[in-house]
């Protein structure tokens, strides 16, 4: 596993999780890691397990010096784009830090419009440590909310592909239609849709 950079205090990392899927919120997440207490293990979510992700989203909420989680909503995606919706729940989460931060550090190529300087780090979630902190809040947050819509509907399988456009969701899809977690504006639900 690569050494992560650690940065400064009062420097956020912010990263989003759902831009993919075709059902359920964007989550984005900021965090400010406390310097004097380096998190060992941090990485890009995708490339952790599920139960480490867990394991790793408790100590972030124990140790950083603030965190802050939060969303787009479906409807925030069909009227905005997927885009847009990204970077507002991305506004959202570093709006949300009950310390406020110097600057930020945003995982990919596109920064949200923030009143702190920002600057985009291209694959920043397996760079730069507190981006790595933002992603698995970001991820363990929306997996869990995910994992509430397949109680719901469990003819979906949301907890297994979590709402990303699988053989199997697609299959489910064309079999029962959307839900109000579906994501009108995204291709394989528009086509159902328009039918």
């Amino acid at each position: 596993m690569p050494e992560l950079i650690l940065l400064p205090s009062l420097v956020c990392g912010v990263d989003e999780a759902g831009r993919g899927p075709l059902a359920g919120p964007v989550v984005a997440a900021a965090v400010i890691l406390d310097p004097a207490r380096p998190i060992s293990g941090l990485n890009d979510s995708k490339k952790l397990s599920e139960r480490r992700r867990d394991e790793l989203a408790l100590i972030i909420r124990a140790e950083a010096l603030a965190w802050a989680v939060a969303e787009a909503s479906v409807e925030e995606i069909d009227r905005l784009n997927i885009l847009h919706a990204s970077l507002l729940a991305m506004q959202r989460a570093v709006a949300g830090l009950a310390v406020r931060p110097e600057r930020a550090l945003v995982d990919g190529n596109r920064c949200p419009r923030l009143a702190i300087p920002v600057e985009a780090v291209v694959k920043g979630d397996g760079k730069i440590a507190a981006i790595a902190a933002a992603s698995i809040l970001a991820k363990t947050v929306r997996d869990a909310g995910m994992r509430v819509l397949d109680a719901a509907y469990p003819q979906y399988g949301f907890g297994r592909h979590m709402g990303y456009p699988t053989e199997a969701h697609c299959r489910a899809l064309r079999e029962h239609g959307p839900i109000s977690a579906h994501r009108r504006s995204f291709g394989p639900v528009a086509q159902l849709t328009l039918l």
